[in-house]
């Protein structure tokens, strides 16, 4: 029988990152207590950020340079999806080139729905599939949750080439145990007692779970490698390792530089435990919430051969960080200010246009012409040449979203209505010839000079606030130092 299982991972977390002293500092007032919580940073995502745009990073640190035929199906978990009736799925397969004969679906409705869609995808042999999950959990402010919560995505490729890691024991347990909800039509989560929550729900379930997976591993805990398990409970996972008998490696929670990143989480954390893992590692990943998911991983020799394009350690040491906490108020929704004329208008996206002009829009692709070599973003009817001008039926498409690219000029535009001020807009010069006029996001306090390194970066590009809708398209943004 073909092994099937993971044969590539990535991550991404947002590169703004927000120091808890500054949340503590904001509420000391009314909530001094919160001091005790104010170690290390939380990542947030900026204005144009959600769970999509999340999820696609991750995937394309997954996927590099390789080839994306072949990818039959992608599965995106989330419980902040943009989306209520819409797929989320299949803007994700858009914006990676998959094609148009990949199949899409959404997983929602639990903390523990990432995991569970990666254990129910390593069950499914056959062609290649992404999973891919990304969260940004919203909290109320002045709440331990707001100092506890983070945003991330993680993305594993699974198939039965080169497979890194295989499934060898895995197990769910569905419980009516409520430790926390949120309605759909409500903002905030509601968060039951934390002693109940450790008690009578961490500590009386999760051991079934994990018991169950390894009976069918056929293995016991002290098998094991590393533990891995997402909780927003502070020393949880090393409660559960006590509990099931397991004295080996617990893995680091990714408190102190991302924060509780929700459904997505427990995932981030095996995509950082993957990193750093040996052939023949054995890794039990534990979810909760409304029951419990466990699932054990064994590393195989093939992990020496895999490297994602940046990884968890790349994505977080890619970081700005700030102490502007009304800026994390503004993006997340939980600050109105007064944004003067500029800002009253709705943006209304033209439906008909993103399906003409989807591919192009969606996958950044370029056309290449075939008579002169131009490079052109948008294509049109003919080369934008003018000693060419060969029609569009000889051009050679050409993505630009992972081509080198650097700043030819730029202007921050104080003036002009935008929720994360300045606006930075430039030319942007890409390796291969091409030259358009873009936006440059999460530009630090140093700022931009000519020919600063960049990369493109999917995001959000206007947001209907009227009618609830998202155009997607790219940005520019800054490459780390030392990427």
């Amino acid at each position: 029988m073909t092994e099937y299982g993971i044969t590539g991972y990535g991550a991404y977390v947002p590169r703004l990152r927000l120091e808890r002293a500054a949340i503590a500092a904001a509420h000391k007032w009314m909530a001094p207590n919160l001091r005790g919580l104010a170690k290390g940073e939380r990542a947030f995502c900026s204005w144009d950020e959600d769970s999509i745009t999340m999820a696609v990073e991750a995937a394309r640190d997954a996927l590099g340079t390789d080839s994306r035929e072949g990818i039959g199906a992608l599965t995106l978990a989330s419980t902040t999806l943009p989306y209520a009736d819409l797929q989320n799925s299949v803007i994700a397969i858009g914006a990676l080139a998959l094609g148009h004969l990949v199949s899409g679906t959404d997983v929602a409705g639990s903390q523990r729905a990432g995991l569970s869609g990666l254990a129910r995808a390593m069950e499914m042999s056959g062609s290649n599939q992404l999973m891919l999950a990304a969260d940004r959990p919203r909290a109320k402010p002045a709440g331990t949750l707001e100092m506890a919560y983070g945003a991330g995505a993680a993305a594993f490729r699974l198939g039965s080439e080169g497979v890194i890691a295989r499934k060898i024991g895995s197990a769910t347990i569905a419980e009516q145990f409520i430790d926390h909800f949120r309605s759909a039509d409500h903002d905030h989560d509601y968060f039951w007692e934390e002693r109940w929550i450790r008690d009578e729900g961490y500590a009386k379930i999760i051991p079934r779970v994990v018991s169950a997976a390894l009976d069918q591993a056929g293995i016991a805990a002290g098998d094991l490698s590393t533990l891995v398990m997402a909780s927003p409970l502070k020393g949880s996972a090393e409660m559960i390792a006590r509990k099931i008998g397991f004295d080996g490696k617990v893995s680091d929670s990714l408190n102190d530089d991302v924060g509780y990143a929700g459904t997505a989480h427990p995932l981030l954390m095996l995509a950082s435990e993957l990193e750093q893992a040996k052939p023949g590692d054995r890794i039990l990943v534990i979810a909760f919430g409304q029951g419990a998911e466990a699932l054990i991983l064994e590393v195989t020799d093939a992990i020496a051969d895999f490297k994602p394009q940046r990884g968890f350690s790349g994505a977080v040491a890619d970081k700005v960080s700030t102490t502007d906490y009304l800026r994390m108020l503004s993006f997340y929704g939980e600050l109105d200010a007064e944004w003067g004329m500029r800002s009253e208008k709705t943006g209304k996206a033209a439906l008909t246009n993103l399906y003409r002009e989807a591919d192009q829009l969606s996958a950044f692709v370029a056309g290449k012409c075939g008579s002169c070599g131009t490079v052109q973003f948008p294509q049109l009817a003919y080369c934008v040449n003018p000693e060419c001008k060969a029609p569009a039926a000889g051009f050679t498409q050409v993505s630009l979203s992972d081509e080198p690219a650097k700043v030819l000029t730029f202007t921050p535009d104080w003036l002009s209505y935008y929720p994360s001020p300045p606006l930075y807009v430039g030319f942007v010069q890409f390796d291969i010839g091409a030259r358009l006029l873009m936006e440059i996001v999460d530009v630090g306090p140093d700022g931009l000079d000519e020919g600063t390194p960049l990369r493109m970066a999917y995001r959000i590009k206007e947001p209907d606030t009227q009618r609830g809708f998202n155009r997607y398209f790219w940005k520019a943004t800054p490459v780390a130092t030392g990427a």
